[in-house]
């Protein structure tokens, strides 16, 4: 399988390349942002040429200044995912897009199937949903579509990160508990959508959309006072507050728990529970 991997720099991008470098069938080219512009439709074909599989790991991710520059984020998130995915009906190639929760609302009050209707609160959300529908317009046999939500990593920002070199500067946290999610751990998506990759080639997972996040729910709150716990430091220090005490630009959704149901269908298990993983991405 020759894979092509765009934002290959990124938290996500580089776990998939680092995975697909070790692997003894596989190739990948590890495209960076300096290296491939994918709002370029021509350097993007170009690029895509004689690949089987396109990741697009590449993003617009500023969820709060996409607000203020919706139509710059929409090239990246939107226009190029269609400048992504026409190259791939060109060259016969399958492209994973990774898309968010964000599409969503947030007001639902159990997990968000696959075919949910969607109805983004936010530019970010709204951008990403264009890129969606860029994949199953122009690729309807050979596109597929995995959305992703509260991710950390060992490269990059993140929630987890942020926790840990807090809770070395201050001795309380005052984190968020009205937003529901499911923390996932970067490398674990990664392993999952290889596996895509693999199945979607060999005929056993059909295009469309599919939730890659970890299974059971928290709120960031939760999230928090596990990562300390596991840390070895007191997770009393987290203590609960609400959005409202943190305004931000773009509104966030209140409840992100996304369904699984259709990796059965493509002989794929669903990802574990943020909890296995969470110990995994923090060993002791």
């Amino acid at each position: 399988m020759k894979v092509l991997v765009t934002g290959a720099a990124g938290m996500l991008g580089r776990d998939l390349v680092d995975i697909l470098t070790g692997h003894p069938r596989h190739t990948v080219t590890a495209a960076t942002r300096a290296a491939l512009d994918i709002t370029d439709p021509t350097a993007t074909h170009t690029a895509v040429a004689g690949h089987d599989v396109v990741i697009n790991a590449a993003a617009w991710t500023d969820v709060d200044g996409a607000e203020e520059h919706e139509a710059t984020a929409t090239a990246v998130n939107g226009d190029a995912v269609a400048h992504l995915a026409t190259a791939c009906a060109a060259h016969d190639a399958r492209l994973l897009q990774i898309s968010t929760d964000y599409v969503f609302p947030g007001d639902a009050g159990h997990p968000y199937r696959e075919d949910a209707p969607t109805a983004p609160i936010n530019a970010y959300g709204r951008s990403k949903l264009a890129g969606e529908q860029a994949v199953a317009r122009l690729l309807p046999d050979t596109g597929y579509v995995v959305r992703t939500a509260w991710l950390y990593g060992a490269h990059g920002r993140n929630f987890v990160t942020t926790m840990l070199r807090l809770a070395d500067q201050r001795e309380f946290l005052d984190v968020v508990d009205d937003q529901r999610g499911q923390p996932t751990w970067s490398y674990a998506l990664a392993q999952q959508l290889i596996a895509l990759a693999e199945a979607a080639l060999a005929g056993r997972a059909a295009p469309g959309v599919y939730h890659g996040t970890c299974a059971g729910e928290t709120t960031w709150y939760g999230l928090a006072r596990a990562v300390l716990d596991r840390h070895g430091l007191d997770p009393e220090r987290i203590r609960p507050t609400t959005s409202v005490r943190f305004p931000r630009p773009a509104p966030r959704p209140a409840y992100s728990v996304l369904g699984h149901a259709r990796w059965s269908a493509a002989g794929l298990a669903p990802l574990p529970h943020w909890h296995r993983t969470l110990e995994q991405a923090l060993p002791q």
